[in-house]
């Protein structure tokens, strides 16, 4: 008897000491959402800290005078499609950008998916060149050599227009040949867009690889041109007489 009592007491405390054990770990749970959240909080302070101070840096550096001009308006110099990978920006391609270049970002560098941007750019502010700059190690464009079917509908219907030759995503040679036929895509097809200005000889389109790998070995962080009104050719592309010689 004293057996069974003790059986049947070790069995009708099983379920009140899982719901011990489940209330334990639902407080650690809890304990360390809490302390993620904390985390969270801290990283987001930091960031808007630090774009705060940089921000206040700049007004001490830059007076009325310096933004006298852009309070009138715009007239950019070029269109820049590229894109919006956090390692790529304005300051590698252009040390003053303001007023300079009429920027167009998104994943992929993309004109067909910022189409009416890129349109404005050249019809409306009239600027006299198209740069499309794709870059290394782009993960838009390794995406698009995979199985991205599974990925969220707004980022698949972007990675759809993305149309290159490769396959292996871990190959890197691969990976810089689809990024430049990603930009020679992007060219042909602002060539046919603007095919009436091109021709008028009101705008050059051009494409680039925004190279901080080093993969053609030309420097980290070099801009290489590899594409001029749709010549992909790299000696009729110097013939052109638009790239500087140094």
């Amino acid at each position: 008897m004293y057996k069974l009592a003790k059986t049947c007491f070790a069995v009708l405390s099983l379920p009140a000491f899982l719901f011990a054990g489940q209330a334990l770990a639902a407080d650690a749970h809890d304990a360390h959402s809490s302390a993620a959240a904390g985390n969270e909080k801290e990283q987001i302070r930091a960031i808007v800290k630090n774009l705060v101070h940089d921000n206040q840096s700049f007004v001490n550096a830059n007076k009325a005078a310096h933004f006298a001009e852009h309070i009138k308006g715009q007239k950019p110099r070029a269109t820049v499609v590229t894109c919006s990978d956090s390692r790529v920006h304005t300051h590698a391609l252009d040390k003053d950008p303001e007023g300079d270049l009429f920027m167009v970002r998104d994943i992929g560098n993309q004109i067909t998916t910022a189409e009416g941007s890129v349109e404005y750019g050249v019809r409306h502010l009239h600027t006299p060149l198209l740069l499309v700059i794709g870059h290394s190690a782009c993960g838009a464009v390794k995406a698009a050599m995979g199985d991205y079917s599974s990925i969220e509908a707004p980022i698949k219907r972007e990675l759809d227009t993305i149309k290159v030759p490769g396959k292996n995503a871990d190959d890197n040679k691969e990976v810089m040949t689809s990024v430049e036929a990603n930009v020679n895509n992007q060219v042909a097809f602002a060539m046919e867009k603007f095919a009436a200005e091109v021709k008028a000889g009101k705008l050059a389109v051009m494409g680039g690889v925004y190279d901080f790998r080093n993969d053609y070995n030309l420097g980290h962080g070099k801009l290489v041109i590899t594409n001029i009104n749709g010549d992909t050719d790299p000696a009729k592309i110097k013939a052109a007489g638009i790239l500087p010689t140094k």
